[in-house]
C-alpha cells in the first residue's frame, strides 16, 4: 500500500526567507572507512589547550546555574591580552552570533550589504535573512579589490563586510588598504573587520582591526568593528565563542539585541583559559608556520595550483574536483567543495598534523598518477 502525503500548512514566513540557503558546514564522517581525517572544517591541527579543556570539565558541577549574562570575566582577560577597554569588547556565540546581530541591528528591508566575491558565506545569509540585499564586488586574484568594494557602495549600503584573511581564498590586505577602505565610506556605512584567522598571520604590513576601531573612534568615527573567534587557533569551535571590538556607540547596541544570557559559562570559562595558555597558542602558529608551507610545496610540486595563504588552509585547484574529493574520501580524508563559494573547480584543504599532511599528499600523488 502506497502511502499519500498532504501538503503541511502552516504560517508563511517573512518574504525572502525562503531564498535562504542555509550554510551547510564541512563533512565530519565518511562511511566505510576506519579512520577519519578532518580536513574540511580549518579546525586546529593539534586541539584546545588543556587547561581550557580542565576549565570546560569544572563547570559540569555547575550547569544549572545561569552563566554572566555580561561575559565580564572574559572580556576582562580579553582587555588585558590585547590592552584593550573592556567596556567595548562585547561576547558572543561565535562571531556567526555576532555577524547576524550587527545586521539584524543596522540593516532593514532593501538595505544593501556589501562584501567580496568569495567572502565568508555568512554575509549574504544574514543579510538575505534581514530582507537586505547581498552585494558581491569582484575581486582581483582571488584577493580583496578596495576599490570593487567601494564601487559597490551605494545609497542603501549599511554594512561592508571584510574577511582579513579570507576564507577561503586564504589571502588579506594590508592595514593601508583597510584605511584606505575606511576613508572611503560614509560614516553611516558600518566596517566590520572579520579577522578569524588573525593569530596565524605575520605580516609586517598586516593589522586585524584593532588599530583601525581606535583611530577610526579617534576621529570622532564610531563605524568600525572588529570580530575575532576562539574556533580557529584556540581550537574551541565546538564551545561557539567569538568576540567583538568596537566603540561604545556600536557595543550599547549590540548588547541591547543579543540574548541576555548567549555565551554559556562552559564557553566563558574555556576562553579565559585558553586566553592564558599563551605556549598552546604559541605551538599552534609554529605548526602551521612549518606544515602550511610545506604543503604549499608539496601540492605545487604536484603540478597543481595552489592559491597563496596566511590562514591555516590552502585553496587548491583540480581539473576534476569532484574526482579528487570523491577518491579523498574514500580514504577518509575530508576536504571542503567551494562551489558554493563561486570556485567549482577547487577544493579548500585544512592544515592538520604532520602525519595527515603527509598521508594527503601520498594519496593526491597515487590518483593524479593514475
Amino acid at each position: 500500500m502506497t502511502a499519500t502525503f498532504r501538503p503541511i500548512a502552516g504560517p508563511a514566513p517573512r518574504p525572502g526567507i525562503l531564498d535562504v540557503a542555509p550554510y551547510v558546514g564541512g563533512e565530519s564522517k565518511a562511511a566505510g572507512v576506519d579512520r577519519v581525517i578532518r580536513l574540511a572544517s580549518n579546525e586546529s591541527a593539534l586541539g584546545p589547550s588543556p587547561r581550557a579543556v580542565a576549565a570546560y570539565q569544572a563547570r559540569a558541577q555547575e550547569i544549572h546555574r545561569y552563566p554572566d549574562g555580561g561575559s565580564t570575566e572574559l572580556r576582562e582577560a580579553l582587555a588585558r591580552h590585547h590592552g584593550l577597554d573592556a567596556e567595548r569588547i562585547v561576547c558572543g556565540s561565535g562571531s556567526d552570533e555576532l555577524i547576524a546581530l550587527l545586521v539584524r541591528a543596522y540593516v532593514g528591508p532593501g538595505d544593501e550589504v556589501v562584501y567580496s566575491r568569495h567572502g565568508f558565506l555568512m554575509y549574504p545569509i544574514a543579510a538575505r535573512a534581514a530582507g537586505a540585499v547581498p552585494i558581491a564586488a569582484a575581486e582581483k586574484n582571488l584577493t580583496t579589490d578596495v576599490d570593487a568594494l567601494l564601487a559597490a557602495v551605494g545609497k542603501t549600503t549599511k554594512v561592508v563586510f571584510l574577511a582579513n584573511p579570507n576564507n577561503p581564498t586564504g589571502t588579506y590586505i594590508s592595514a593601508e588598504e583597510v584605511a584606505r577602505l575606511h576613508a572611503g565610506l560614509p560614516p553611516s556605512v558600518l566596517l566590520v573587520i572579520d579577522a578569524a584567522y588573525a593569530e596565524f598571520v605575520s605580516r609586517n604590513d598586516y593589522e586585524p582591526g584593532i588599530a583601525r576601531v581606535d583611530a577610526a573612534l579617534a576621529n570622532g568615527a564610531g563605524n568600525v568593528v572588529m570580530l575575532r573567534t576562539f574556533s580557529k587557533i584556540y581550537a574551541l569551535g565546538g564551545m561557539r565563542l567569538g568576540w567583538a571590538y568596537c566603540s561604545p556607540v556600536v557595543a550599547d547596541v549590540l548588547n541591547r539585541v543579543r540574548s541576555p544570557f548567549n555565551v554559556n559559562a562552559a564557553a566563558q570559562a574555556a576562553g579565559v583559559a585558553a586566553l592564558a595558555d599563551v605556549a598552546s597558542v604559541d605551538r599552534a602558529r609554529e605548526h602551521n608556520d612549518i606544515w602550511l608551507p610545506w604543503f604549499t610545496r608539496e601540492l605545487t610540486m604536484l603540478g597543481l595550483a595552489v592559491n597563496p595563504s596566511v590562514g591555516n588552509f590552502v585553496l587548491v585547484r583540480f581539473p576534476d574536483v569532484d574526482a579528487v574529493f570523491a577518491h579523498l574520501q574514500s580514504r577518509g580524508i575530508l576536504t571542503r567543495k567551494m562551489g558554493s563559494y563561486r570556485l567549482p573547480e577547487w577544493l579548500r584543504i585544512t592544515i592538520g598534523t604532520e602525519d595527515e599532511m603527509r598521508q594527503v599528499i601520498g594519496v593526491l600523488r597515487e590518483f593524479l598518477a593514475r
